[in-house]
C-alpha cells in the first residue's frame, strides 16, 4: 500500500512562527514534525510516499528529506500551488495511485502513537470503492468533525458533522484516511465549500451515504499539532515516546 502525506497547509494558528518556517517542519521533540508521519507510515510497511507541499517551502523539504533514502523510503513530491482544501490536495495524488490501488492518507500535523498496520489490514478486507477513517475519543469533540454511527450497523459511519454545537458522539475524525483510486471520482463530484475549498468531510460523507465508510478507533495518544498548546504537548510526548 502507498502513502500520501499532506503538508501543504499554511499553519495560520501558529503564526508568527509559521511566517518563518512551514508548520510541518517545526521541531517537535527531537525531529521536525513531518518526520513522525513518515516514520508511522514506514513502520506500517509503507515505503512509497507522496509528499504534498506548498511551493513556498519546497526547497526546505527537498534539502532536508531528499529522495527519502536516508529514512529508508522513496519520496515523490507534489506542489499544491494554493490553499484549496484537503480534497484538492489529495486530488494531486492522481497518477501516483494506480487503478485498483489502495492507499493511506495522513495529515502532516497529526501526531500519534498507534501502529497503522492493523487498521490497514482491515481496510484491505473491505470491498473496492469503500473507505476507512480513524477516530479518537476527545474531551471537546465540538472542535472537530464528529462521526454519527449507523444505528443498524455499528461498523459504519452514517455521516460526519463538522464542528457541531451538540456532538452526537465523543469521537472526532482524525486526519488519517484510507481509500482506493475511486476516491478521485468522489473528489471530482465534490463542490467547493463556502470558503472555496474541497472539504474532505464532504468526500467522506459521500462514502457514508452509500454505506461505505468504516472506521477504527485510535487507542493511544493522538493530537492535531496545529496550535501552540498542542505543539507544546506534542514536544513533550514525542521526546519521551519510543517512536
Amino acid at each position: 500500500m502507498k502513502g500520501v502525506l499532506l503538508a501543504g497547509g499554511t499553519g495560520t494558528r501558529l503564526y508568527p512562527l509559521t511566517g518563518l518556517i512551514n508548520k510541518h517542519l517545526i521541531p517537535v521533540g527531537e525531529s521536525p514534525m513531518i518526520c513522525y508521519g513518515i516514520e508511522r507510515l514506514k513502520k506500517a510497511g509503507v515505503t512509497e510516499i507522496m509528499l504534498i507541499i506548498s511551493k513556498q517551502s519546497a526547497g526546505l523539504y527537498t534539502d532536508f528529506l531528499g529522495s527519502g533514502s536516508s529514512m529508508g523510503i522513496k519520496l515523490t513530491y507534489k506542489i499544491q500551488d494554493q490553499a484549496g482544501g484537503i480534497g484538492e490536495a489529495l486530488e494531486l495524488a492522481r497518477g501516483f495511485i494506480f487503478p485498483g490501488e489502495r492507499f493511506v492518507v495522513v495529515l502532516g500535523d497529526n501526531l500519534f502513537l498507534d501502529d497503522l498496520k492493523p487498521f490497514m489490514d482491515k481496510f484491505e478486507q473491505q470491498p473496492a470503492g469503500s473507505a476507512r477513517v480513524l477516530l479518537k475519543r476527545v474531551s471537546d469533540p465540538r472542535r472537530y468533525g464528529v462521526p454519527v454511527f449507523d444505528e443498524q450497523n455499528r461498523s459504519l459511519i452514517s455521516y460526519i458533522e463538522e464542528k457541531p454545537g451538540k456532538p452526537k458522539s465523543p469521537y472526532c475524525v482524525t486526519g488519517i484516511y484510507m481509500y482506493d483510486d475511486h476516491v478521485f471520482e468522489r473528489i471530482a463530484a465534490t463542490a467547493p465549500s463556502a470558503r472555496g475549498e474541497l472539504e474532505i468531510t464532504d468526500v467522506n460523507n459521500m462514502y457514508a451515504r452509500d454505506g461505505k465508510l468504516e472506521y477504527d478507533i485510535l487507542r493511544k495518544w493522538w493530537t492535531d499539532a496545529g496550535t501552540f498548546e498542542s505543539l507544546r504537548e506534542a514536544a513533550g510526548k514525542m521526546k519521551r515516546a519510543e517512536f
